[in-house]
């Protein structure tokens, strides 16, 4: 007789699989409760009164600052990134728009996986190498956050959950910057031997400790130098770009505010769709946008056409550049998914 077939368990694929989905339904229904609260009691029939009353040109010109901010984005990374080998502008550029088009179309922020991947295929580079350049270009922009926030509440007066996030976000910051520079300082006195990763499964202790190793060697490159402080410097106009783009998109809808409303405004949608969602961050971003402006007296049926105007015409120049910027990189979604997962898998 033969003997019953075995049932396999589940291994690592299976779990990190199943994890993905539940992150994708708890993503999705995050974003049902979040326009469930954006529509209630609203007046439908004046949703999008002001749609036809939008001034264009100033539309044009707000969408023109947020394109310069990606690009201020991809500058500061190139600076981030010269240790690793020579890497223009319109590269990183390109993994930068490619990465928020992965991020409008799928869920749980993948583009930031991808941008990684696919800078590291240009430079020949490991990935783990690529990642702190992104941890340090997060960092930088979460300093840049911290100081908006303050020099925000200076002119308008801010939740004191805004305020108390802040303060949260930058004793997070200051952790970070110390842990970086006396890194960088540890790291010039004891070098750190190169990777080497041995394969199978008597060499997880050595493939874990040469991943760690590639971490290590990544930020120890950066270091402190101009090029790191240029970096620092760039990734202010990213924000500083975003906000007159929000400031400007509210004045084109005759939501009438100061620039330092609008500001704070932006910096709540930015602190709430941070962290990983639905595609796109729909519903997220209405809750958060019709939030904020409900602290300065805007009513919720207004507030609620614009979340949905302002998110179309900031979303829809992204998914064109975008999807050009992943086509030119000779990669499709589907292979993507592959080679991250192979990737994955190392």
């Amino acid at each position: 007789m033969s003997s019953p077939p075995t049932e396999k368990p589940a291994g690592p694929s299976r779990g990190r699989r199943r994890s993905g989905i539940g992150q994708v339904i708890v993503g999705y229904l995050l974003a049902a409760i979040f326009l469930a609260w954006v529509f209630h009691g609203i007046q439908f029939g004046r949703l999008f009164e002001n749609v036809s009353r939008i001034t264009w040109p100033l539309v044009a010109l707000g969408l023109l600052f947020d394109t310069l901010a990606y690009f201020c984005a991809a500058v500061s990374w190139h600076f981030l990134l010269q240790p690793l080998g020579p890497i223009s502008v319109i590269r990183t550029a390109q993994a930068v728009y490619a990465s928020l088009f992965l991020n409008e179309v799928l869920p749980m922020r993948v583009g930031e996986l991808a941008r990684a991947y696919l800078v590291s295929g240009w430079l020949g580079s490991d990935i783990l190498r690529v990642v702190p350049s992104m941890a340090i270009q997060r960092l930088f922009e979460g300093v840049w956050v911290a100081i908006g926030i303050g020099l925000t509440a200076i002119f308008v007066p801010l939740p004191r959950d805004i305020v108390r996030s802040a303060d949260v976000l930058g004793l997070i910051v200051l952790a970070g910057a110390v842990f970086f520079v006396l890194y960088v300082v540890w790291r010039r006195r004891r070098p750190l031997p190169d990777p080497a990763i041995r394969t199978g499964p008597a060499g997880f202790r050595q493939r874990l400790g040469g991943h760690l190793r590639n971490l290590g060697h990544g930020f120890g490159d950066i270091g402190l130098t101009w090029k790191t402080a240029l970096a620092f410097g760039v990734t202010f106009f990213l924000f500083a770009f975003q906000a007159i783009c929000f400031w400007l998109l509210l004045t084109a809808y005759h939501i009438h505010l100061s620039f330092w409303a609008g500001a704070a405004v932006f910096l709540i949608i930015h602190f709430g769709t941070s962290l990983p969602n639905a595609p796109a961050n729909i519903g997220a971003y209405q809750f958060f946008c019709v939030l904020g402006l409900q602290l300065f007296s805007v009513d919720k049926t207004l507030a609620t056409g614009f979340s949905f105007v302002v998110f179309m015409l900031l979303t829809l120049p992204l998914l064109v550049i975008g999807f050009i910027a992943l086509g030119q990189s000779g990669l499709s979604i589907g292979s993507l998914r592959q080679k991250l997962k192979k990737a994955a898998l190392k």
